[in-house]
């Protein structure tokens, strides 16, 4: 029978230390409970876990938790653990001893939840221990590696559903944090999902603020961002290994605790750099896109982007490690014309045809996303299906300092004229460096053969720049006026409207390209700070390492930094006191309850309460 709703409350707060659910987690764990297959797709920090870790909880049984990084699976029962929750896991890291003293432990029914990766479950054998260990439920986390249309395919997931055929009676979840609508039908039907319950969250984090700046000598800049944070952890993403490589090098000298992490890094030191990472000891990770997917770290403050992501969705899973627990979150992303010629290079060697189309139609959104004059939240939240229902969001670059316009109707109509008068001439289409070629009067072997020199528009934009008959080039896109066509090669083609306003002549407006910000400060209060004492949020942060180093664990498994800045604003001198207190569980109260109340009693003899509103 399905655990009454006042039960599910009291697991969460006895066990999690958490007052009330976050948005859909209740529905999702009666769905479960009700025995419904489950498809749940919620934001990154949006509380995933728990929608199986309390049914598993509620039902008995085991819960089998498909995750496909190791280093995930050890986070996440070493959280469980923390939290009296009998939880464990099986991968290539353990030996054999511990492997068979884990799996002595299921046949006798020690576990309430295994993590596990998708290719050990389809292993010989398997099928038979899962039926013996009674398994009430199958969870698959980061559910998009499912689909060849997700930004992080994995083929092994396919083989997950199998599953439903050895086990026809166990109830399935499948949950991702990301993924597109055609994605979602992927996942649900390569699972073979039986009329499930389909739960889709807001994609918003409101808690994250998005800034897009012109890439201007990224290492200063960076060095500049990092240094206005030195006590808070970030995650750089770059392209290639070597500029990972370079930026960690450049911040550690100038004395910034910084490690690589990509690919060719032998195993044993990118896990050391991750672990290193996890406990705070490295405090900033120069990393290619090979790190961060389950990486559960929740108090990540900042995500730079190098380079230019190849894809929204990719951006947007990247950009969400930041302030999973909720406390403000910065991301930055440094954008430059070089990145997207870098790209497109790379995209014109790949020979699947097919693959070629979906990256260039990819490259082209993060391309707009990264130019667009609009809201950067609404803008992400658009690729998703979803509509943000205001008109500034308070926390991007676009909406704090919105960006100057321009009258742009000589630059449109020689841009639009210019399509129009090439498809007239040669009864074919060209791209974008093509028609930025005519218009600047290059003279180059195509130009001179297909006779593009003899057209009218031929040399009539000197006053701009290539790269800024580019950035008009993109924007006459963004507005709907041009439109690239389909097939092998992305030509630019006029559309009704761009055809309209040819004609017309009516007035168009522009946006003028990205500036080099000015320094300014982040807003004084931003969705999710928690105001509180911080030289005691310091002291608190720093008690919490020490426990978390004896107990050789990153110092979020004691504690998150939403609970420390709590301590910090309400004083708690007793455990008793802490009721309320997020993320303070009955066992976590029992185990460190009274070191930290001593910690702020003793920090209250020669220092006052703080009153906050």
């Amino acid at each position: 029978m399905p655990a009454a709703v006042s039960d599910l409350e009291l697991l969460l707060r006895r066990t999690f230390g958490y007052a009330s659910f976050r948005p859909l987690q209740r529905e999702i764990c009666e769905a479960t409970l009700a025995g419904r297959d489950v498809f749940a797709l919620l934001p990154t920090g949006g509380g995933k876990s728990l929608c199986f870790q309390i049914p598993a909880l509620a039902r008995g049984g085991l819960t089998v938790v498909v995750s496909p990084l190791i280093a995930l699976m050890k986070d996440q029962v070493d959280q469980l653990q923390a939290s009296g929750v009998a939880a464990t896991f099986l991968n290539s890291t353990l030996d054999a001893d511990e492997a068979r003293s884990r799996l002595r432990g299921l046949h006798r029914h020690e576990y309430r939840l295994l993590y596990v990766a998708p290719e050990r479950l389809m292993l010989e054998g398997w099928v038979e221990n899962l039926k013996q260990w009674n398994v009430t439920c199958i969870a698959i986390d980061e559910a998009h590696c499912v689909s060849e249309w997700g930004h992080d395919f994995r083929p092994e997931y396919r083989q997950l559903a199998k599953l439903r055929e050895s086990l026809p009676e166990v109830p399935m979840m499948a949950l991702t944090a990301t993924a597109t609508a055609r994605v979602r039908t992927d996942i649900v039907t390569h699972l073979k999902l039986r009329e499930p319950a389909v739960f889709v969250a807001s994609f918003n984090r409101p808690n994250l603020t998005y800034r897009v700046v012109p890439k201007d000598q990224p290492l200063k800049q960076i060095i500049t961002f990092v240094g206005r944070r030195e006590q808070d952890s970030g995650i750089i993403y770059c392209a290639s290994r070597a500029a990972a490589e370079r930026v960690a090098e450049a911040l550690a000298g100038r004395g910034f605790p910084a490690r690589p992490y990509h690919a060719g890094l032998d195993a044993a030191e990118r896990g050391r750099n991750q672990e290193q990472f996890l406990r705070d000891d490295t405090r900033i990770i120069c990393a290619t896109i090979a790190f961060g997917m389950g990486i559960n770290k929740p108090n990540v403050r900042w995500i730079i982007h190098h380079d230019l992501p190849k894809n929204i969705e990719g951006y947007y899973q990247e950009t969400g490690r930041a302030g999973r627990d909720g406390l403000p979150g910065d991301c930055l992303l440094l954008f430059s014309a070089g990145d997207i010629a870098k790209q497109t290079h790379f995209l014109d060697e790949m020979t699947d045809a097919r693959e070629r189309d979906v990256a260039r139609a990819q490259l082209r959104q993060i391309v707009h996303y990264a130019e667009s004059s609009g809201c950067r939240r609404a803008e992400l939240l658009a690729y998703f299906g979803e509509t943000f229902p205001l008109d500034n969001c308070g926390a991007c670059d676009n909406c704090l300092e919105p960006r100057e316009t321009y009258d742009g109707t000589i630059v449109a109509q020689k841009f639009l004229s210019c399509i129009y008068r090439i498809a007239q001439n040669s009864r074919f289409g060209v791209g974008l460096n093509h028609i930025i070629e005519v218009l600047t009067g290059a003279d180059t072997e195509k130009i001179r053969r297909w006779g593009h020199d003899r057209l009218t528009t031929y040399g009539i934009g000197g006053e701009l720049s290539r790269p800024q008959w580019a950035a008009v080039g993109r924007e006459l896109m963004r507005l709907g006026y041009v439109t690239v066509a389909e097939g092998e090669f992305a030509t630019l083609e006029l559309t009704t409207e761009g055809m309209n306003l040819l004609r017309t002549r009516q007035p168009v407006t522009l946006t003028k390209p990205l500036d080099l910000p000015k320094a300014k400060r982040a807003p004084a209060r931003r969705e999710g700070d928690i105001a509180c004492d911080e030289i005691l949020f310091a002291r608190l942060r720093v008690l919490r390492k020490q426990l978390a180093d004896e107990r050789r664990v990153p110092a979020y498994i004691v504690f998150g930094d939403n609970t420390l800045r709590a301590m910090a604003r309400y004083y708690p001198e007793s455990p008793a006191q802490m009721e309320g207190i997020p993320g303070l569980g009955e066992k976590k109260r029992a185990e460190f309850g009274e070191v930290f109340a001593a910690a702020i009693a003793e920090y209250l003899t020669t220092n006052g309460r703080m009153a906050f509103d």
